[in-house]
């Protein structure tokens, strides 16, 4: 699996990173310019990533911002939402408000509030078929 881990908190991307390492390759971007311009460089290189991990307040670009961003490009690369990568946000944002941008408005497959628990970052990777 193919994991983009977006976080401009250095412990919070070394948290994911040590998490997630066991069930794929992890790479980071540090702002939402990055994580577009990542996510959009592993699209046109044919190895676009299967999971990201967004979280919501970013520099450059907010995460909300980036996440409208990575569904517009699939979108236009004529990619479903049965095959569109899956992707977190991970926030410490508990508002329903933060929480209805980002699956109503931006399309995002989950939301997890920080700190994150290993355990439910699992289940949730589970419940995706991303991980047995």
């Amino acid at each position: 699996m193919r994991i983009l881990i977006a976080d401009d908190e250095p412990s919070s991307r070394r948290l994911l990173q040590l998490m997630l390492t066991p069930y794929g390759h992890c790479d980071f971007a540090t702002n939402g310019l990055e994580t577009v311009d990542s996510f959009k460089a592993a699209a046109q290189s044919g190895q676009p990533y299967d999971l990201v991990c967004l979280d919501i307040m970013m520099p450059e670009m907010d995460g909300q911002m980036a996440l409208k961003k990575i569904r517009d490009l699939e979108r236009k690369a004529g990619i479903t939402t049965e095959t569109e990568a899956k992707i977190i946000m991970i926030s410490c944002l508990d508002s329903p408000s933060a929480v209805i941008e980002a699956y109503y408005r931006g399309g995002c497959t989950s939301y997890l509030v920080k700190p994150c628990a290993k355990s439910k970052l699992l289940d949730t990777l589970r419940d995706f078929d991303l991980i047995p």
